[in-house]
């Protein structure tokens, strides 16, 4: 059984865990509980057998609006311990566990998406969006920086100008352009969004988990190298997949496709033997 939280909801359903940020009456405002609980709960998830991809989105209608300007900012202001201690709790799980996260991780944004919730929407491997959600980054609007990890990961996965416009502006845009400039997968309609998520959050499952572990983090590591140092840690990915897998991926899936001839790799994942 999933455990319980005051400001974070899980609810897993068929290898999937639906993780809500839980103040719905905030519009899912990050405040420091829910930060030190969102860290409980992903370190819970990745260890649950039962849950092989993870879907964060927001109870209530929205994905989040950001951190709690009171609990996060003004309450903390004249205690700086506490202040370091809760952000790097928000850190740690916004980015740092996120990003490399064992099991694929979608974002489901319907609502507002605003400020410091960019990064943990950044964070995860895939973006499913409401047509109609909202996103901001509107820190310049009240004279401070895209907090955490956002100006760095906003401009990694978008263009250049566009980072640039929307972070020095803080004009808000909907879940078309975010699927435009790239900062979504898919721009869906919010009546369908939970049913197409769960629809890519099954074809992931199809996979090898450990080939489809080793292919995300590989991809997030290779844009900071040369190619020099791509080439020695991709081979070495390689073959740290055939050394731990097992599902026995590469055998299985070269087999089946030359032996059994029982499966086409353009078009769906080889038979997994467990």
């Amino acid at each position: 059984m999933a455990p319980k939280f005051q400001h974070v909801e899980i609810v897993r359903e068929d290898g999937i865990a639906w993780t809500y940020l839980n103040r719905p009456e905030k519009r899912n405002a990050m405040n420091p509980q829910l930060h030190i609980e969102m860290n409980q709960a992903l370190d819970y998830l990745e260890a649950d057998d039962e849950t092989k991809v993870v879907v964060i989105s927001g109870a209530g209608g929205n994905f989040s609006a950001g951190q709690d300007l009171k609990e996060y900012f003004r309450a903390l202001d004249g205690d700086p311990a506490e202040g370091k201690r809760i952000w790097l709790a928000a850190n740690n799980w916004q980015w740092n566990r996120l990003y490399m996260f064992n099991k694929p991780t979608i974002a489901m944004v319907h609502g507002y998406c605003v400020g410091g919730a960019f990064t943990h929407l950044l964070a995860t491997d895939f973006v499913m969006t409401a047509e109609d959600a909202t996103f901001s980054l509107s820190e310049v609007n009240w004279g401070i920086l895209p907090g955490g990890m956002v100006s760095k990961a906003l401009v990694d996965t978008v263009l250049h100008r566009h980072a640039l416009y929307y972070a020095c502006l803080g004009d808000p845009f909907d879940g078309k352009e975010a699927q435009r400039i790239g900062i979504a997968n898919f721009a869906i309609p919010a009546s369908d969004l939970k049913d197409e998520t769960a629809k890519l959050a099954m074809r992931l499952m199809e996979k090898s988990p450990a080939a489809l572990r080793a292919t995300k983090q590989a991809i997030r590591q290779v844009r900071q190298m040369s190619m020099s140092q791509a080439e020695d840690y991709l081979q070495e990915k390689k073959n740290a997949i055939r050394a731990k897998d097992p599902d026995h991926s590469y055998e299985s899936g070269i087999s089946q496709f030359l032996d059994d001839k029982s499966y086409k790799p353009v078009y769906g994942a080889f038979k997994r033997q467990n």
